[in-house]
């Protein structure tokens, strides 16, 4: 893994959704082949996660945040989760102090983000063309 510690770079991350398609498309097609035989059949990789929109309001709310760092955690049944951070300009995590205490939006503390709603078990009833 590089550790470089970069600028956060200046693009604007926008696809086609031509090109979406195609990158979620495949991954739903090989999401169960890149696990262990074990592991397959067990939604460890979701199709995806929702967010309310305030999440990530507060994320970009962080005094100093640049951006938004999505990190890949696992719970104690092995499911991955997005977990999101707010970043600076130089590219370095805006993380909450370490007592343990999550923070919350009342403070000028940064905050993480979790707990999405994961597609499989409850994913969109109306199929779009990155879900079907």
């Amino acid at each position: 893994m590089t550790t470089l510690n970069t600028p956060l770079p200046e693009n604007s991350h926008v696809i086609s959704l031509d090109k979406a398609k195609s990158m979620t498309s495949a991954y739903r097609a090989n999401r169960e082949k890149v696990l262990s035989k074990e592991n397959q059949g067990q939604d460890i990789l979701p199709l995806s996660e929702t967010f309310n929109r305030r999440a990530f309001e507060q994320l970009m709310a962080t005094p100093g945040c640049a951006g938004i760092r999505i990190y890949y955690g696992m719970d104690q049944h092995l499911k991955i989760h997005a977990v999101a951070v707010a970043v600076n300009e130089s590219n370095e995590d805006l993380l909450p102090n370490s007592s343990g205490q999550a923070a919350t939006s009342a403070t000028d503390e940064p905050v993480i983000i979790e707990e999405g709603q994961r597609c499989p078990p409850i994913c969109p009833e109306k199929k779009s063309d990155l879900n079907s």
